[in-house]
């Protein structure tokens, strides 16, 4: 039996196969928890002193790593509010080629790149030892958190597919 295909909040018309169920609408009470969750980590975040423009540069970078255009989008839109630059924000991929990150913000990159990607022990070694020489343990543990949280949304949006709307030519 053939389906018919449907049209999604998620995009043009798919396949039923293809459809994406939005988890965060689906299950509201895991929803709010990771949200509360991201409370207590944004607390964290501020208790340890981590500037604004910081956590939304990991929030960024750790975005970009797990291709989620949703994060994306409202990352970088928040970081341009706080005061962020374009121009760091363009090579924010390339960020251990230029001189434009200090040595906390290169820290926190590489902290936040080896929490998404865990399993690669010689890069997290690597990290935390360049963390450890720059950062206090309460910025450790924050930068670790924020990166955790995002990790979270990210794979919320990806698999949810959640739409990026109303994207503008700046």
């Amino acid at each position: 039996m053939t389906q018919t295909p449907v049209r999604t909040d998620a995009g043009p018309v798919e396949g039923t196969g293809d459809r994406r169920v939005f988890v965060d609408k689906q299950s509201p009470e895991a929803y709010a928890a990771l949200r509360a969750t991201a409370e207590a980590v944004r607390g964290v975040a501020e208790a340890a002193g981590l500037d604004r423009i910081l956590v939304e540069l990991v929030n960024i970078r750790v975005s970009q790593l797990n291709a989620c255009a949703y994060c994306l989008n409202v990352h970088t839109r928040a970081a341009l509010r706080g005061g962020e630059t374009t121009q760091r924000l363009g090579v924010l991929p390339a960020w251990r080629d230029t001189e434009l990150f200090s040595p906390v913000e290169r820290a926190a990159l590489a902290l936040a790149e080896a929490t998404t990607h865990p399993a690669d022990a010689g890069a997290q070694s690597a990290a935390y030892a360049e963390a450890r020489g720059v950062l206090s343990d309460d910025e450790i543990s924050a930068v670790i958190w924020v990166a955790i949280s995002i990790n979270a949304f990210n794979r919320v949006s990806v698999l949810s597919k959640h739409p990026v709307r109303g994207a503008s030519r700046a």
